[in-house]
């Protein structure tokens, strides 16, 4: 009697667990995938390996340069051939990774030409190839996109911790969050409608209750930053008075960098809470407009500009100065400013680009194959990036969206949080009004 009651109960639990399971994949899915997905997709994962590799080219076979039979010596025939060693698949939130061990002569590009099939083999999303040391690949995989839908942006009354911003979500899983501390400067690129306003919104608009201050040079006459601007400390829009900023943000470091000297610290953040600067967060939009010039004035002018930038991304970092330097193009045409300026922005974000030379300037000096995933981005993708300075990695990402109207509306809501920094707003007023 007892075991017929343990089979009916055992029965019921398995029926309700196969009935609830669409649902509970949908409201937890992290939990499901742990309990439930990945013992499946890891069986799978190992079953498929050796014909997965046969198929793909990835195996070798030993065979003996001679054979002994009796009196004579004849040539070995090919064995059964040998797939490259797999490791045991390791789960993560949302996907798996698997570490193989390369045949001698192998590269990681055979590996990352087979990652179309290996996803079809293994039933899962998608599946990146990475390789952290000689010798080795690591496979990711991904059951689903978790890029496919965004969540809408939090109330405006929630904060990240200090000089990080949660912009969106990686395709690991985990909040995509650009944090300062870490990465000092960032660079973002990206064409018309792919996102990269979005992203400099969300970002704004996640800095803006915190005691940061926001600097802007928007030189499409301020369309851009202008919807930020009661939570801004000084706004150029013009590229005179962007080089007058710029300069006035050298001074300010300068005198920070006097205040460490004295204080016999490497960094401001070393500094006492009622001694630190407020840090600040200088962004850049359409950065090629500052590097462009038909005139020699202009020249003059862009030259000054992309001076003050690189001293700033050199110096910035331990005085609480950051850089989100933006654009639609960023190329070697536009100067050795660009260059220079490029070497010394460590966080790079990277949209679908109208040119591969501007994905190349973005990705290329970090990581060739982040250049190719770059240009795979398709159209109907918006906020889909990706990028690089995590641990070396790089990564897809989206950021949320961010309306017009909600990044005006909680700039004004924390209009009050804005810092007063004279020395900026006089050299603002020193270029004269509508300076050019």
């Amino acid at each position: 009697m007892m075991r017929q009651l343990l089979a009916w109960v055992l029965l019921v639990a398995v029926v309700g667990l196969l009935v609830a399971a669409p649902l509970l994949r949908r409201r937890f899915p992290v939990g499901w995938w742990y309990a439930v997905g990945f013992l499946p997709a890891a069986v799978r994962v190992l079953r498929s390996w050796r014909p997965l590799a046969i198929e793909r080219g990835l195996t070798i076979t030993r065979r003996p340069s001679r054979v002994l039979l009796g009196d004579l010596i004849v040539r070995g025939q090919p064995l059964r051939p040998v797939p490259p060693r797999i490791g045991i698949p390791r789960p993560r939130p949302g996907g798996l990774e698997v570490a193989v061990r390369m045949h001698a002569g192998q590269t990681p590009d055979a590996y990352a030409a087979a990652a179309d099939a290996v996803a079809h083999a293994w039933r899962v999303h998608a599946v990146r190839v990475t390789s952290p040391v000689r010798g080795r690949v690591r496979l990711s995989a991904l059951t689903t996109d978790p890029l496919r839908e965004m969540s809408a942006p939090d109330k405006p009354g929630a904060t990240d911790p200090l000089m990080c911003a949660r912009v969106g979500r990686r395709e690991d899983g985990v909040p995509w969050v650009l944090d300062f501390r870490a990465l000092p400067h960032w660079l973002i690129v990206g064409a018309t409608r792919t996102g990269k306003s979005t992203l400099l919104a969300a970002l704004v608009t996640r800095l803006a209750p915190q005691p940061v201050a926001l600097v802007g040079i928007d030189l499409k006459g301020g369309m851009e930053l202008g919807l930020f601007g009661p939570r801004l400390s000084a706004l150029a829009t013009s590229r005179r008075e962007a080089g007058a900023l710029l300069d006035a943000l050298v001074e300010e470091t300068h005198l920070r960098m006097t205040v460490c000297r004295v204080a016999r610290v490497r960094s401001v953040w070393d500094l006492p809470d009622g001694k630190r600067p407020v840090p600040i967060v200088v962004v850049v939009d359409e950065v090629a407009e500052l590097f462009l010039a038909a005139s020699r004035v202009e020249k003059d002018d862009a030259a000054r500009a992309a001076t003050a930038l690189v001293r700033l991304a050199q110096l910035g970092a331990a005085l609480a100065v950051h850089l989100v330097v933006a654009g639609q193009r960023v190329g070697s045409d536009l100067g050795p400013g660009a260059t220079a300026l490029r070497a010394q922005l460590a966080g790079r974000v990277c949209h679908r680009v109208s040119d591969p030379g501007t994905a190349e300037m973005a990705l290329g000096d970090l990581s060739p194959e982040a250049v190719d995933a770059a240009q795979a981005i398709s159209p109907d993708e918006p906020g889909v990036a990706i990028l690089t300075g995590i641990g070396g990695d790089w990564m897809r990402a989206r950021s949320v969206l961010v309306t017009p109207k909600d990044a005006a509306g909680i700039s004004a809501a924390h209009a009050g949080m804005t810092p007063d920094l004279p020395a900026l707003t006089a050299a603002l007023a020193g270029c004269g009004e509508g300076a050019r």
